[in-house]
């Protein structure tokens, strides 16, 4: 079946070819031919990146009477990104009906614009519920003629608190308009607006009720609650073409891990509801255009997000309910594409994978924490990949000659061996004696407590000695705490850190001989360790001795 079968206007069609749109997906070929040839609602189930946008706006375009000057159709969706998005597709859609007025009303931007834009009555309104509700009491909005209403993603809207609203918006529109309903889920405040306030609901499905997306694969990495960042890592750089999303539970987490990566030297950065409008925009745009590789999102900030050809969605902690676990993972594997979702869980957490397995109707694989020889072989095959679909610039050939001649002397496999040891040296120094990390959850796997920092950071096999600050239990220091600081202010991603001891008001910990002077000094003259005392424990490792110190 091709879109041109499905009974679309001509200039609609015309619009969307231009697009490079040919074939309809599961959810388009099912709803678009239903909604031009049926007057009942529709409660469309199916997974974000389905096409929705498609499935609901293209007949909602060829419904349009251009001629009524009043607002015939309503979109909802749950936050600015959504709808701004939702907004810009329908007039790419309807680039050949000019006379088709679109308009985009949300919070966060400044109302009189949009008191502005609506001076001049739209077709189709896409709007949140919070600032439409605004708009309306403000005499500004008139839905008294709306027959075409879409609530999309509408479980996110009822997660978000929007239930009132929406309850509130839907009573100002006529009963005998159509109502299309899209949600990712079925949650029972779902099934109570359907039942309340749609007719005849048909329901279109893509794939099972609550399944997770076909073009999923799902894994899970056991860890220890200490070892997920070091876990993290390993797996972002296993994956060195990855574009994708590391979900967090709270925003002081989404904060800590995405400076520890910005820190650590990944293209990464952090999405969370600390931050203001214009920020965000900044973070989402960057993104979007894949300046940033890496975003560490929370659940709430990364609502409505809409980003295609994510690679992976990891799960730094899995989600407290399926729900979010379904929407996260819903995120990659868009529009026939592949793609991962990658959860990080301890042995005590396990078991809740079985209850998502269940209602996802997947099947998780275990997947093993990288070595670090494993990720510097899938690190080598990236770049030869990389230098084989090079196109050469038309310049560089009067460049070559000068090459041709300072490396004449070389064989080819010299010229390979050298050119690999110029770009690999730094990152085989870095895992040349990476810990096992997945041959410590074999010895241990039952492991709850923190383990030894020695076998887990320690990449230099001399000898040790043991450094303390000022800080300690009552300042909340805690491992995670100390090597986030000593991150900040070394700036040293080869720094092995071995065992740490935390009393009330000191924190001791270990570190290779030859790196003592550096670490020192570097707490010595850094800002960010302003106020901390460091000083060298003399004799054994924790014992009680004479320390030296400098502030």
């Amino acid at each position: 079946m091709l879109f041109k079968d499905l009974g679309l206007h001509p200039d609609i069609l015309s619009g969307i070819s231009e697009i490079g749109f040919e074939t309809p997906s599961p959810i388009q070929a099912a709803v678009i031919p239903y909604v031009l040839t049926n007057q009942d609602d529709i409660v469309g189930l199916a997974q974000t990146g389905t096409g929705k946008t498609a499935a609901f706006g293209l007949p909602m375009l060829h419904l349009t009477d251009v001629k009524q000057k009043v607002t015939q159709s309503l979109v909802l969706a749950p936050t600015r990104e959504l709808c701004v998005q939702i907004a810009s597709e329908l007039r790419k859609y309807s680039s050949k009906m000019p006379q088709i007025r679109v308009v985009a009303v949300y919070g966060g931007e400044d109302i009189r614009k949009q008191l502005k834009e609506l001076d001049q009555t739209p077709h189709i309104l896409v709007a949140t519920p919070g600032r439409l509700i605004d708009l309306m009491n403000r005499g500004k909005v008139n839905l008294a003629n709306v027959n075409y209403l879409v609530l999309d993603e509408a479980d996110e809207m009822l997660n978000m608190g929007f239930v009132d609203d929406i309850t509130t918006i839907l009573e100002q529109t006529p009963d005998t308009r159509r109502t299309l309903l899209f949600s990712a889920t079925m949650p029972p405040e779902i099934a109570n607006i359907a039942k309340n306030y749609m007719h005849n609901a048909h329901e279109i499905a893509v794939g099972k009720r609550g399944e997770a997306a076909q073009n999923v694969e799902h894994y899970f990495v056991l860890t220890k609650n200490t070892l997920r960042y070091e876990v993290l890592k390993r797996i972002l750089d296993y994956y060195p073409a990855i574009y994708g999303i590391v979900f967090c539970r709270t925003r002081m987490e989404t904060k800590e891990i995405a400076e520890k990566l910005m820190l650590d030297g990944y293209n990464a950065d952090a999405l969370h509801g600390d931050l203001s409008q214009p920020q965000r925009d900044s973070v989402m745009n960057k993104f979007r255009i894949k300046h940033l590789q890496i975003l560490v999102a929370t659940d709430v900030a990364a609502r409505g997000l809409d980003v295609n050809d994510l690679t992976h969605v990891i799960h730094y902690v899995l989600p407290d309910d399926k729900e979010t676990y379904t929407h996260r993972s819903g995120r990659t594997g868009r529009v026939n594409k592949q793609g991962m979702s990658i959860a990080l869980v301890t042995p005590r957490e396990k078991m809740s994978i079985k209850s998502i397995e269940k209602a996802i109707k997947r099947t998780f694989q275990p997947m093993e924490i990288p070595t670090g020889m494993a990720v510097c072989q899938r690190q080598l095959m990236h770049m030869l990949t990389q230098m084989s679909e090079a196109s050469l610039h038309p310049k560089l050939h009067k460049l070559l000659p000068d090459a041709y001649e300072v490396l004449n002397e070389y064989s080819k496999e010299e010229i390979i061996a050298q050119l690999i040891s110029y770009r690999f040296n730094p990152l085989l120094a870095y895992y040349e004696n990476a810990v096992d990390l997945q041959a410590m959850m074999r010895k241990e796997p039952k492991e709850e407590v923190k383990p030894s920092r020695r076998q887990m950071r320690q990449a230099d096999k001399g000898d040790t000695l043991r450094l303390k600050i000022n800080r300690g239990k009552n300042d909340k220091m805690d491992p995670r705490r100390l090597l986030g600081l000593i991150n900040d202010v070394v700036n040293d991603r080869k720094l092995a850190i071995g065992d740490i001891d935390i009393s009330a008001k000191f924190t001791f910990f270990d570190v290779p001989k030859n790196r003592v002077e550096q670490v020192m000094e570097a707490f010595a003259t850094s800002k960010r360790a302003r106020g901390i005392q460091i000083a060298l424990v003399k004799g054994t490792q924790g014992g009680k001795s004479k320390v030296e110190g400098r502030k």
